[in-house]
């Protein structure tokens, strides 16, 4: 059914973990059971129909590199699962860097000096490169800076995937989603969800407690990690709409009001790109008796999202196909903490198929 022209803004770990994805599952074949892919066939489109046509970067020594060679920069450390990855004879771009680059972060990031480089027009080049899709992983916390990506991405008349949680996608009063319902463009959001990471986990649990019958008391969830993106949220300004992500992804589940604490807990630079979750639930059963639950998981934190980005890109590109504009509602409340509609999981999931069959029109 032919390429699907993907730009990315942030060239960090889960870009990395993406773009090793989409060429280890190259050769993969329709009937194969890929963990982390819902299907490999997608509405007719593979893995291996992702082609990466831009990106754009504030961390200076990335910037000018081809992507292939720009994903083992430091400060990325995500886990080498394909390191053969081939040139793509596309060089990464400076990008806007507005808040993206938090001011402890720019040794960390090196990020360049914009009285020396001069930041590109994302528009224009979104245009240049004729991308079908923009995927934002700017840092959590660039509240600006995802409104500059999300507008190019609406200027260029190319569809959006706001992988951070910055609520623009799920906010339908947002002047900018509006803007995507009224040029026909498809948008995806906000804050993607990991294969199984510690909200999914932590949702699902909270659903099998409400579904059998128990009383939740209270729960929390901890979680450390030694990546840049735990770096970036030990400023707690930068992580405000996380934490209400996260926690809206949890209490959405039952119909009371749960004392919940959860978010970034600290950051442990030993542990790189893995990510380990405690996850705490304390809980009323028959008698007024005590339930109690406490569970911790461990996993290589950006290749756990990076299978459900190629599913959400390739959502994007079957709405443009079909000339539908908007947010996606089935794909984002399947793949997102913060989506417009919070719903069953597996619902979610039934609504996805749907949507890739034509039986759905978002």
């Amino acid at each position: 059914m032919g390429d699907v022209r993907v730009a990315i803004a942030g060239l960090g770990n889960c870009a990395s973990a993406l773009i090793q994805g989409v060429h280890y599952y190259r050769d993969a074949k329709a009937n194969e059971e890929i963990p982390g892919l819902m299907h490999v066939d997608f509405g007719g489109y593979f893995p291996k129909d992702l082609k990466f046509v831009a990106a754009f970067e504030a961390n200076s020594r990335k910037i000018g590199l081809d992507i292939a060679d720009a994903i083992w920069v430091e400060p990325n450390c995500c886990e080498k699962f394909a390191p053969d990855v081939p040139k793509t004879g596309v060089k990464v771009l400076p990008g806007p860097i507005s808040d993206g680059v938090a001011p402890h972060m720019r040794e960390s990031f090196f990020a360049y000096d914009e009285s020396e480089i001069e930041p590109v027009d994302v528009a224009e080049e979104l245009k240049r490169v004729n991308a079908d899709v923009l995927v934002s992983y700017l840092p959590v916390g660039s509240a600006d800076g995802s409104r500059i990506y999300a507008q190019a991405a609406l200027d260029a008349d190319v569809g959006f995937i706001n992988a951070i949680p910055e609520f623009i996608v799920s906010d339908p009063e947002d002047p900018i989603a509006k803007g995507f319902v009224e040029k026909g463009i498809p948008c995806a959001g906000d804050d993607i969800k990991s294969q199984l990471g510690a909200t999914i986990l932590h949702r699902v649990l909270a659903q099998l407690f409400d579904k059998r019958g128990l009383i939740l008391k209270n729960t929390y969830q901890l979680n450390i990690g030694g990546n840049t993106d735990f770096e970036n949220m030990q400023v707690e300004d930068r992580l405000s709409s996380k934490r209400v992500s996260k926690t809206e992804a949890v209490t959405s589940c039952v119909e009371y009001e749960l004392p919940t604490k959860i978010g970034p807990s600290d950051y442990v630079p030993f542990l790189e790109d893995n990510k380990v979750c405690y996850i705490s639930m304390r809980s009323r059963a028959f008698g007024d008796l005590p339930l109690d639950l406490d569970l911790k998981l461990s996993v290589q934190d950006s290749p756990n999202s990076a299978g459900v980005i190629i599913d959400v890109i390739r959502a994007i590109k079957i709405a443009l196909d079909r000339d539908i504009g908007g947010e996606l509602s089935s794909i984002s409340s399947y793949s997102f903490k913060h989506p417009r509609y919070q719903i069953d999981d597996f619902e979610a999931r039934k609504r996805v198929d749907e949507f890739i069959e034509g039986k759905r029109e978002r």
